[in-house]
């Protein structure tokens, strides 16, 4: 296979548009997205950044809380927390929906709402480890918010601990993804606790939710989910041959569906890539401008190897990489600060993206090095801007160019 690379560079960070559906598969949910754990690579995306209510696949973030907690020893396995009557008409018995049947009044250890939560979606266990932590589940979905901010979820928010319906419920496949897999791979001892198969508690015997745990595709854990309105979704992940893949689907009209669609997409996502490398470790990737510094550029890096996840029939495919970000940059700068990220797209449609560091050190410049600077950025802002406003213009005829082609690294 050869690969044409083009590099551009971008000054600002920007979310670039995206298509209705990439990747090359044809799916009837109305948001979904595919990633390879390992790469980073997005296999496969449709509506990947629209918001939609995400169910019990929000208790995602209601345990990534509890597991935080945990590692933090703010609380133990052993810490009990009452169920409230709160608790109980919203989330118990007599509620009617997913719960363990914890008695009202009576305390549960935090093992137990643990496994109730990952294996029953039980909401009484979600309330009473709400109330537990934060002393209301207003303050805990707050709380929740918050861990979304912290870990770079830029539009998810949550009204309550449970995912039931809520206004304040919000979610994208792309952020479910991202906090999917930052479960994973921060809490690797407490993620098995989604893969359990059964959980008993008292008299009763709770077995997984999880669609995907009894089929071919051997899924390990995470949520599914159901809104009246919007259909069935499911965050699932799976391991095939060392390789760990995330799907977030939202919007099937039956459980059928949502099985077999999750199903049909991991495979398709196991089965038909290949990762080839586009930049090595430590390899410098390209240069970006600096304000005021001894030198008008930077070299910068990835502190590991940056690959793309190509279809394996694919041939002389076409892959773009853009430098993005914050600019220009300020000195002084040293080896291994971070100063934006790579992002690689190809023809078929998946993408990747890896952070850049500083791969030399450089010194502020004088004062006139500063002047020319100050004068050379004023004009390329005109310029730009000029640009802009022709480029809105339909253009007179299309414009062919050609990128001369390289070959993949081993």
């Amino acid at each position: 296979m050869r690969l044409a690379l083009f590099i551009f560079l971008f000054f600002q960070i920007f979310q670039p548009a995206l298509a209705q559906s990439t990747g090359g598969y044809q799916t009837a949910a109305a948001e979904a997205t595919l990633i390879d754990v390992e790469s980073g690579a997005t296999l496969f995306e449709k509506n990947a950044d629209r918001l939609f209510a995400p169910a019990s696949m929000s208790k995602i973030m209601t345990l990534a809380v509890i597991f935080k907690k945990l590692k933090a020893g703010e609380i133990t396995m052993d810490t009990e927390f009452p169920v409230s009557l709160y608790a109980w008409r919203n989330g118990g018995a007599p509620s009617r929906t997913t719960s363990m049947f914890i008695p009202l009044n009576q305390t549960a250890k935090v093992s137990d709402l643990i496994q109730g939560i990952a294996v029953q979606n039980a909401n009484d266990a979600c309330i009473a480890v709400a109330e537990g932590i934060s002393g209301t589940e207003d303050a805990f979905a707050k709380l929740m918010t918050e861990e979304a901010r912290a870990l770079g979820l830029q539009k998810s928010t949550f009204g309550n601990s449970t995912g039931l319906p809520h206004p304040g419920n919000q979610m994208t496949a792309r952020e479910l993804a991202a906090l999917s897999i930052h479960v994973i791979k921060t809490y690797p001892d407490l993620y098995p606790y989604f893969g359990q198969k059964e959980f008993k508690y008292r008299t009763y015997t709770f077995r997984n939710h999880n669609p995907l745990q009894a089929t071919a595709i051997a899924a390990d854990g995470l949520k599914p989910g159901f809104t009246e309105g919007v259909g069935y979704s499911i965050a699932a992940s799976a391991v095939r041959d060392g390789r760990r893949l995330v799907l977030v689907m939202n919007g099937l009209e039956s459980e059928r569906d949502r099985r077999e669609e999750a199903q049909k997409i991991l495979n398709w996502g196991f089965v038909n890539f290949k990762a080839y490398k586009v930049f090595d470790k430590d390899e410098v990737v390209g240069d970006v401008r600096v304000w005021g510094g001894q030198k008008w550029t930077l070299p910068v890096k990835a502190k590991e190897d940056v690959v793309v996840l190509l279809p394996v029939n694919a041939k002389d495919q076409r892959i773009r990489a853009q430098i993005a970000y914050q600019g220009p940059l300020k000195p002084p700068l040293k080896e291994g600060d971070p100063v934006g990220e790579v992002r690689i797209t190809s023809q078929s449609g998946t993408s990747n993206s890896a952070p850049l560091y500083a791969a030399a050190d450089l010194e502020a410049g004088g004062v006139i090095a500063k002047g020319v600077d100050s004068l050379l950025l004023g004009v390329n802002a005109y310029v730009s801007q000029a640009v802009t406003k022709y480029l809105k213009k339909p253009p007179a005829q299309p414009v062919n160019t050609a990128v001369p082609a390289v070959t993949p690294k081993s």
